[in-house]
């Protein structure tokens, strides 16, 4: 159970970027308070749980409504998330640190930043497979857990800015780039595997 539960919040928390997201939230909150940047990480932790949960819960109802089979989301997932890795990997553009709007902590921090394409993908793959309460009750409090961690990186973010430097950063946004496309890899092959059997 426990194995189970660690699984899948790796995977969640890979897949939500981390690295990358707090390169962004420190480019786009450089010139706020200290008081500011915890609200906005806080409201940024807020927005992920509730757009994380909403396509968790209801992405099925989008496969009825437009007759999308799971092994064929599978493979579109996995490649937009595979996709995704490849440009952690290559080096993503730098973001617009002087937005237009004053509230950043929706668009674009949490969504697309955080739940990007990958992210919405893989969650509405996993919320279309059957689970018993118990793995509900375990993917749940690994996705809570997932989510929740990248707000502690984000209140950290004052602390780990003055500990790594940009190229550190840099570095470990291209591992998790390739943490990535390794997971997006093992979606594919499965969606294959489902639609040949």
């Amino acid at each position: 159970m426990w194995t189970t539960f660690i699984n899948d919040y790796l995977k969640l928390l890979f897949i939500m970027t981390p690295f990358f997201v707090l390169s962004s939230f420190i480019a786009l909150t450089n010139e706020l308070s200290s008081q500011e940047v915890r609200r906005t990480a806080a409201k940024v932790t807020i927005a992920v749980l509730i757009s994380c949960f909403c396509v968790f819960f209801f992405g099925k109802y989008i496969f009825a409504l437009f007759g999308i089979t799971l092994d064929a989301f599978r493979i579109g997932a996995g490649t937009v998330l595979f996709l995704s890795g490849i440009t952690m990997v290559n080096g993503r553009p730098t973001v617009d640190s002087t937005p237009e709007t004053n509230d950043i902590s929706v668009v674009p921090l949490a969504l697309p930043i955080t739940v990007g394409p990958g992210v919405i993908g893989v969650l509405m793959v996993m919320g279309a497979e059957p689970k018993s309460h118990l793995e509900l009750l375990q993917f749940c409090a690994a996705l809570a857990g997932a989510a929740l961690s990248i707000g502690l990186i984000l209140l950290s973010s004052g602390r780990l800015q003055h500990l790594l430097s940009k190229q550190s950063l840099a570095i470990l946004q291209k591992m998790t780039g390739l943490f990535v496309t390794a997971i997006a890899a093992q979606i594919v092959f499965t969606g294959i595997r489902g639609f040949l059997l």
